[in-house]
């Protein structure tokens, strides 16, 4: 009997040991293999451990989003597609499945309109990221520098008359690049994203229960969270409407 105990022993400790050793690549790729055979649940168990260990990708988000749309769990769907296109904000792949789990939600929620210049400016502004326009910044200063020094050491009037103009060409792209730089950081300062868990939320005119109800959202629901008191967050929703709720009724992305 305590041969065999002893085998025993042996098997679990090599058994965790292959679980302990098991790569980030390897989940994935069970996963995978899981989605495609339609166990989808247990492709969501791959996929987070590798989330559990602090390893993230696009890729990861997108098929974990992906195995929950196919449960129809609402809020993770949403949820996980939203840290994929954090992650890869131009794919269309992401973007177009992330599209049909919103069609999930019961919450319909119509943004406020925008005039014409602010629907301008948010469409050049969503082309670049941070970085993107902060390094575009650099790279036209450093274009419009090296173009006034041509200006200034060429002598011939038709080049000089080129370089004239293309340096400040170059230069007022610049100031505009470092303008939508700086509004890029503020959104990004002030965007605070989450998705609801709850399967339904009474979110209130305060940060209490006693507090009137403001109006109700379901899961799957995307909000802005403006700012936290004890257990509650102030969020707003894109048509302008504001309120608290339970802050374990939303995930913050």
């Amino acid at each position: 009997m305590k041969k065999i105990s002893g085998y025993i022993w042996i098997i679990v400790l090599f058994q965790a040991t292959l679980a302990v050793a098991q790569t980030p690549e390897a989940y994935f790729e069970q996963g995978n293999a899981f989605y495609t055979d339609g166990r989808y649940q247990e492709a969501i168990d791959s996929y987070m451990h590798i989330v559990e260990s602090d390893q993230e990708s696009a890729a990861v988000y997108y098929n974990l989003a992906n195995a929950h749309y196919k449960l129809n769990n609402v809020a993770p769907a949403n949820y996980y597609y939203e840290k994929a296109l954090q992650l890869a904000p131009y794919d269309t792949d992401i973007r177009n499945n992330a599209t049909f789990a919103e069609n999930m939600r019961i919450d319909t929620i119509v943004p406020l309109p925008e005039n014409t210049f602010n629907k301008w400016f948010n469409n050049i502004l969503n082309t670049l990221t941070v970085d993107g326009w902060a390094y575009t910044t650099v790279i036209l200063i450093i274009v419009f520098v090296l173009l006034f020094l041509g200006y200034y050491f060429t002598y011939a009037s038709t080049r000089k008359r080129v370089f004239f103009v293309t340096a400040f060409s170059a230069l007022f792209l610049g100031i505009g690049s470092l303008v939508f730089s700086y509004a890029a950081f503020a959104k990004a300062n002030n965007d605070n994203p989450a998705i609801v868990f709850a399967n339904q939320s009474e979110v209130r005119s305060e940060p209490n229960l006693s507090s009137s109800s403001a109006f109700t959202l379901h899961e799957g629901s995307k909000v802005n969270v403006l700012e936290a008191v004890k257990n509650w967050k102030r969020i707003q929703l894109i048509d302008g409407k504001t309120g608290w709720i339970p802050a374990e009724d939303i995930r913050e992305l």
